[in-house]
């Protein structure tokens, strides 16, 4: 996660509005600007924003939360998502900021005693100096204390390998299978049971 040089066409593709991360509805922007309103910097405007998320925004799971969102605005309308529909609102809102964003994902053990495996959301933003530094904003609870502590990474989750794994990529959109199933699924109960995955090569 600490590549410096980053092409600024690329820099671009991760502070666009698109279906999911709908930075431009009314409600995202607004709530961006108060976050960032009177910070001192770039750094103070993401830690404000990353404990909004947080703090603020309940996960599905842990509060047994009814509507599955998936859009940034549905996951503030509602004050609830699952952890890659609270990445979409932290990514909306930091982009919004003017802050470059994008999802990162891990595979973990669904019980964390192997097999299932699931997909957990979570960020990477662009630190100048930096380059890419993942946060966590899923939602603290006993056992989990994420935290935005650069350079140091404070994630919710650390992984086991060989099964688990931090996926390396750095995406400006929700992957596919992640999608799908936030729209697919009606419950919080139901996405439960059916988290998404993907299969590892090599």
């Amino acid at each position: 996660m600490h590549n410096h040089e980053v092409p600024a066409r690329l820099v671009n593709a991760y502070l666009q509005a698109s279906e999911f991360i709908d930075h431009q509805h009314p409600a995202v922007a607004a709530q961006a600007r108060q976050l960032a309103e009177g910070a001192a910097g770039p750094h103070q405007a993401i830690a404000r924003t990353f404990h909004f998320v947080r703090d603020q925004i309940q996960h599905s799971a842990d509060f047994k939360r009814n509507p599955v969102t998936c859009k940034a605005s549905d996951v503030l309308l509602h004050g609830t998502g699952y952890c890659y529909a609270k990445s979409h609102l932290l990514a909306a809102l930091l982009r919004a900021q003017g802050i470059a964003t994008g999802l990162c994902y891990q595979r973990l053990s669904v019980d964390g005693q192997g097999a299932p495996y699931c997909l957990h959301g979570l960020n990477a933003v662009w630190l100048p100096g930096h380059g890419w530094f993942r946060v966590d904003a899923r939602g603290n609870k006993p056992g989990v204390q994420a935290e935005f502590n650069p350079p140091h990474e404070q994630l919710a989750f650390a992984v086991h390998p060989p099964f688990e794994r931090d996926l390396p990529e750095v995406w400006a959109e929700p992957l596919p299978q992640v999608v799908a199933c936030l729209q697919r699924y009606g419950t919080y109960a139901e996405v439960l049971a059916n988290l998404p995955d993907v299969q590892l090569w090599g």
